[in-house]
């Protein structure tokens, strides 16, 4: 009987350092998830200010002011400005 009596506490010794390098390995990879979680919200407040940035930049009025001050561009005058239009075929598609 004292045998098993050692067998059996063996395998309670290895289940109980199973359980422990278990949570380890959780408690690891949760405090890695929530890293990345922080980094996810810092990316996405970045790329928030990006695109607001990005549409200060690409505002039509402020890149023409520029266009105007910076490199001298005028608009054509009236007579050089010429509009066409497509003529749609019978199937009511332009060509």
């Amino acid at each position: 009987m004292s045998r098993l009596n050692v067998v059996m506490a063996l395998m309670l010794i290895l289940c109980a350092l199973a359980v422990i390098q278990a949570q380890h390995r959780s408690r690891t990879y949760f405090v890695g998830l929530e890293r990345l979680k922080k980094e996810a919200r810092l990316l996405d407040e970045q790329w928030g200010q990006l695109q607001l940035e990005q549409s200060t930049w690409a505002n039509p009025a402020r890149v023409d002011t520029l266009a105007r001050s910076r490199i001298g561009l005028i608009s054509p005058p009236q007579e050089r400005i010429h509009v066409e239009t497509l003529q749609a075929d019978a199937r009511g598609v332009a060509p």
